[in-house]
């Protein structure tokens, strides 16, 4: 039976977690919870699984009886925890973003020189995984991931100064948390996830495309040198990459629904008209810099959502934001833990500064 620490086990990751751990009690347990925060929530999942509970302590991350940390944790929050859990050796299931775009080399780097590993758990990375095998350095020409182009795909320019937070958080496809739903609106979300791609599977950015595929039925797909081209694809749930993050390198039934190819459904793509998605650009432009670029745009980001979540500004004030606070960024290596939370904290004053202008 695996043993499982979960990290951010109050949010929609980690309540899929617990339920993939309760249709499968014979082969996980759940052995410690962790949040960021004491709640009414995590008092009943840990009273409900009869688990111990840590509140905003990275040392849940190195349990020695723990076979695998998984981190559901939201924001740059989690990163902490992913550290502790590499540099203790440990297999990690990684569905926290920031840990590859924030502290991505650090991040490997503990891995390498403590033995540590990365099972990807978002979507499109866990249907690249798949696609190579679960080789995360397998040789491939090409790696494109596919996007759904959010709740707004195809709205005019001129009319997203004035789009409504239901507008923005009514996500055609997928069912997530307010954040994240901004982030695919502005593929921001997509730009993260080129930067973890670049760290997860050690591909060049001139390696690494996105395309528009609406329907969500095709997670990503990875193109090789001979031309052929694997896809890994499925309804839209977040059930299979979790569980696969849990159960590999075996696969267990879900309950998702098996995709009936006797009726008709649409897997077509578009091309991403990049103009139409500034924040993708700018994402990729921070990545390519490197240092700490990306992280100055995810702790913007994050208060330029936020801040528009809260009524406080537009949709189309987010850009201009980040933009702002990337600017600013200095120039340094991301391999050292207090420079990172240094900068984190100096990109959000800065975001937050452009914010109070605006207003």
């Amino acid at each position: 039976m695996k043993k499982i620490v979960l990290i951010g086990s109050t949010g929609s990751i980690g309540r899929q977690v617990i339920g993939v751990v309760k249709n499968h009690p014979t082969e996980f347990e759940i052995i410690a919870l962790c949040a960021g925060v004491r709640s009414d929530a995590l008092a009943r999942q840990a009273q409900e699984l009869g688990v111990p509970v840590y509140v905003n302590d990275a040392q849940a991350a190195a349990i020695p009886e723990a076979d695998l940390i998984f981190n559901a944790a939201a924001g740059f929050a989690g990163l902490s925890y992913s550290l502790a859990a590499l540099s203790h050796g440990k297999t990690l299931a990684l569905a926290n973003k920031e840990t590859l775009v924030c502290a991505g080399e650090l991040a490997l780097s503990e891995a390498e020189k403590h033995g540590g590993k990365i099972i990807p758990v978002d979507s499109e990375h866990s249907a690249i995984w798949q696609c190579l095998s679960f080789n995360t350095r397998a040789p491939m020409k090409r790696l494109i991931i596919t996007a759904s182009g959010g709740a707004l795909r195809g709205m005019k320019r001129e009319e997203l100064g004035k789009v409504t937070y239901e507008q923005v958080l009514a996500h055609p496809t997928w069912k997530m948390g307010p954040k994240i739903t901004v982030d695919s609106a502005t593929l921001a979300n997509k730009g993260y996830e080129v930067i973890e791609a670049h760290m997860l599977y050690g591909a060049p950015y001139s390696k690494i495309e996105t395309v528009i595929q609406p329907t969500s039925i095709v997670h990503s797909l990875v193109e090789f040198e001979d031309g052929a081209v694997l896809a890994q694809l499925g309804y839209p749930s977040m059930e299979i990459p979790i569980q696969l993050a849990l159960s590999y390198p075996e696969r267990l039934k879900t309950n998702v629904p098996p995709m009936d190819f006797g009726k008709p459904f649409d897997i077509s793509f578009e091309p991403l008209v990049r103009s139409d998605y500034p924040l993708y650009d700018l994402a990729l432009s921070c990545g390519e810099r490197g240092g700490l670029y990306p992280l100055a745009f995810n702790a913007a980001d994050e208060v330029a959502v936020h801040a528009f979540l809260d009524g406080e500004v537009s949709f189309t004030d987010i850009f201009g934001i980040v933009e702002g606070a990337v600017e600013k960024t200095p120039s340094a290596r991301a391999d050292n833990a207090d420079i990172l939370i240094n900068e984190d904290m100096e990109a959000r004053i800065r975001a937050r500064e452009i914010i109070k202008n605006i207003r």
